[in-house]
């Protein structure tokens, strides 16, 4: 099998990063620049696992290795009863929830600023500490049981099968069904997370923060395009507002003592005054959205290119227009936003660049190889597609 290097080389900037800022001084624009583009690249082509699974959803089945053509004609037909009643539910956001979520997301963002302004900052922050803590449990694990399972000895990819009593629609379907490197990674993320709790270091919040964007771009589909658009340009003006127009996004991100932000040290010379390392940061919602969006069409590519669904290689090799188009797009708009926030020496609402570089970027492609129409007629849930597209027939004939 053959390996991606820019995967590869994505992963090692990463950890090198991570263990490099720790004890040398990195120009913090450098360190962020490079740090998130890696975490872009890899979680982006990690997501092509997505379209496996959206072809289940969809009641495709991967080629039977070692089945007789001769097999008998009834036991065909109880493997697809089977497989029929085994069939995954996938979703995507839909129209609605991208219109929605500007607002949902302006509400509890001014509930946090709410609770810092009226009740007592480290109480606050205890509360969400413990709720990010288990999140990070959960995202830890599911990046360190892979990488175990990859890079250890066999006995790692061993299931363990563990019976339960507890509903379905609590605890899923008994057996639980689990492999020995994830027994193992909930364990390095139980512990990883007391210690973060305990002491809240910097390195520590940039680990699960890094986790949180892996696993958010990985598993989460926009639907299609068009969604994908909605969605950008909401929150394009959602931050711009809070960053501008109030005081509540800076507050809140300043005030909130948890990994809702990558932390990049200016200097590994604390402070005269405070005694503290002084800090840059860049939220996760400037990383995971417009990643969303780059994942969407890297898959597009993948689509384009006709790549077998069955089994999913994320290192294959392929053409990628749009998504290194849209990737060029997202640095130069993400450089944009340092510049200017060096020059004015003021926050920046990062999405104000990002969002037109992003959908700029991905358009100019479409229209330069003559594939605007087949962009926004891609889709990765047919059937709500159709359902949507019935729903607004019925409209048109109503009116």
């Amino acid at each position: 099998m053959s390996y991606n290097p820019l995967i590869l080389f994505s992963y090692a900037a990463i950890a090198g990063l991570w263990v490099g800022s720790q004890v040398i001084d990195i120009p913090y624009v450098m360190h962020l620049m490079l740090l998130v583009t890696s975490i872009l690249y890899a979680a982006c082509h990690w997501s092509l696992t997505l379209r496996e699974e959206q072809a289940l959803a969809r009641g495709e089945s991967p080629p039977k290795e070692g089945k007789d053509d001769d097999t008998d004609n009834t036991e065909g037909d109880d493997d697809d009863e089977e497989e029929e009643e085994e069939r995954p539910q996938y979703e995507t956001l839909t129209s609605k929830d991208a219109m929605q979520f500007p607002l949902l997301g302006s509400a509890s963002l001014f509930g946090l600023y709410c609770a810092f302004k009226f009740f007592d900052k480290e109480t606050v922050n205890l509360i969400i500490s413990v709720y990010f803590c288990l999140v990070g449990v959960a995202a830890l694990t599911a990046t360190l049981g892979p990488t175990l399972e990859s890079v250890g000895p066999k006995f790692l990819s061993n299931e363990i099968k563990l019976k339960h009593f507890l509903p379905e629609s609590i605890g899923g379907k008994s057996p639980w069904i689990f492999n020995v490197s994830e027994v193992f990674g909930l364990m390095g993320g139980i512990a990883f997370n007391v210690a973060y709790f305990q002491s809240k270091h910097w390195t520590m919040n940039n680990v699960l923060g890094i986790c949180f964007c892996l696993q958010g771009i990985e598993r989460f589909s926009l639907g299609t395009y068009k969604i994908g658009a909605i969605l950008l340009v909401g929150l394009f003006f959602y931050d711009i507002f809070w960053v501008f127009g109030t005081d509540v996004m800076v507050t809140v991100a300043k005030s909130l003592d948890g990994p809702i932000k990558i932390l990049f040290p200016r200097s590994l010379v604390p402070h005269a005054t405070t005694g503290k390392l002084e800090m840059s940061l860049l939220g996760l919602g400037d990383i995971v959205i417009p990643g969303f969006f780059l994942a969407l069409l890297l898959r597009f590519d993948a689509h384009n290119a006709k790549v077998d669904y069955f089994p999913t290689n994320v290192h294959v090799s392929f053409p990628k227009p749009y998504f290194h188009s849209a990737l060029v797009g997202y640095v130069l708009g993400l450089a944009t936003t340092l510049y200017v926030m060096i020059v004015f020496e003021a926050a920046q609402p990062a999405l104000l660049y990002l969002v037109p570089a992003c959908l700029g970027s991905s358009l100019l492609c479409a229209a330069v190889r003559g594939e605007m129409k087949a962009l926004f007629d891609y889709s990765e849930e047919e059937e709500e597609e159709k359902e949507e597209e019935s729903k607004d027939e019925a409209d048109k004939k109503n009116d």
